[in-house]
């Protein structure tokens, strides 16, 4: 996240807003933070299970203020209006669970919707932007679209949905170093989807997020251009 500020990769998915009565204008997330390490994050005490427990204040999404918007209309609509659309919606899923032993496993479930209704392949995603409520959570569910078990037993897949690149990942940042602005997260997180199926001149991208109730939804973005 530090990152994509300092080369300016977060400039053209934020508008400026300007802090009332005070003149001074907000130009980029001020929730990143450049000095934090590996050593500094080891050292957070658990924030619930104190005895036990690896869920921390660094490794969890923090509470912020923000706000996103997303301008969707038909591509009849836009060409009269005369607008270039970034992406097209391919398909989109929402999924449920068991809240008890799969609370924020919802991306995994509804991502393997998406693909069935998209007709397509977990290796045909190229840009993946995942809400990350906790650290646990993205790996779990990292995990869990990697198992070949699981794959079987709850999705009815003949194995495995796929295996994921980390390094197509949430790379401007996700939610642990953005913050997670509740009702806003969403947009952001096509907002950067966009911009990197343009800047990577990738097909199509996955965004997806978790909620609580055990649920979870997924849209399939494709590359209009």
């Amino acid at each position: 996240a530090v990152a994509a500020i300092k080369n300016g990769k977060m400039r053209k998915e934020i508008v400026p807003v300007v802090v009332p009565g005070t003149g001074k204008s907000i130009t980029e997330d001020n929730g990143p933070r450049p000095d934090a390490t590996l050593e500094k994050m080891g050292k957070i005490k658990p924030a619930f299970e104190k005895k036990y427990g690896t869920v921390t204040a660094g490794n969890s999404s923090f509470l912020t203020d923000g706000a996103s918007a997303v301008l969707l209309m038909s591509e009849e609509k836009a060409s009269n209006a005369g607008l270039k659309p970034l992406a097209y919606i391919r398909a989109y899923a929402q999924a449920g669970s068991d809240p008890w032993e799969e609370l924020l496993l919802g991306p995994a479930f509804a991502t393997a919707r998406a693909l069935q209704k998209a007709n397509l392949k977990f290796s045909d995603i190229e840009v993946f932007e995942i809400h990350e409520a906790f650290a646990a959570q993205i790996l779990a569910n990292i995990r869990y679209m990697e198992s070949e078990e699981w794959g079987k037993s709850r999705l009815g897949l003949g194995g495995k949905m796929g295996v994921i690149d980390l390094e197509r990942i949430n790379t401007r940042g996700g939610s642990l170093s953005l913050g997670h602005a509740f009702g806003a997260t969403g947009g952001r997180l096509i907002a950067s989807c966009c911009s990197r199926l343009q800047e990577e001149n990738a097909r199509y991208g996955l965004v997806a997020g978790c909620g609580a109730g055990a649920v979870g939804n997924a849209i399939i973005l494709e590359n209009a251009q």
